[in-house]
């Protein structure tokens, strides 16, 4: 299906804004020594008091799970995350942070939520329902129309 030039011209300067906020987490998480990725993941873990799994990492950060193994397992090495059993399937493993790795994270992810919402907050609130509703949207036609691509 063809689109006009102009659709074109303003999915190109959507793209170009997408990676702009996509590199200002990657500047943030170079500051902090760490992997955009490696943010992502720590972010996850902040707001998930009762851990999550890798599974749940994955799926999240649609991340392949040798990625996401190799930043747990950095994060493990460093004392930062623990794993505990899940009861209802032995095969997989809930990663909490240990106290090293909240108080680590706490230096981090606190300020980067903060700004997300200072950012978002500056939009006023119908705004922000308005940007989260096209952003649904847009997400599910890329979904429908990428994979449909063979």
């Amino acid at each position: 299906m063809a689109v006009s030039k102009e659709i074109n011209e303003l999915v190109n300067a959507y793209c170009r804004l997408r990676d702009r906020q996509y590199a200002v987490y990657s500047k943030y998480a170079k500051q902090h020594g760490l992997t955009t990725n490696e943010l992502f993941v720590l972010d996850i873990l902040w707001f998930a008091p009762d851990g999550c799994t890798q599974t749940e990492i994955c799926e999240r950060l649609s991340s392949n799970k040798q990625t996401i193994t190799a930043i747990v397992t950095r994060f493990w090495k460093k004392g930062y995350v623990t794993y505990n059993e899940v009861i209802q399937d032995r095969r997989n493993k809930r990663i909490l942070f240990t106290e090293a790795g909240r108080s680590y994270a706490a230096d981090i992810i606190p300020n980067a939520a903060d700004a997300e919402n200072l950012a978002m907050a500056e939009l006023g609130l119908s705004k922000i329902a308005e940007l989260v509703d096209l952003t649904m949207t847009l997400t599910r036609g890329m979904e429908k129309y990428f994979f449909r691509i063979k």
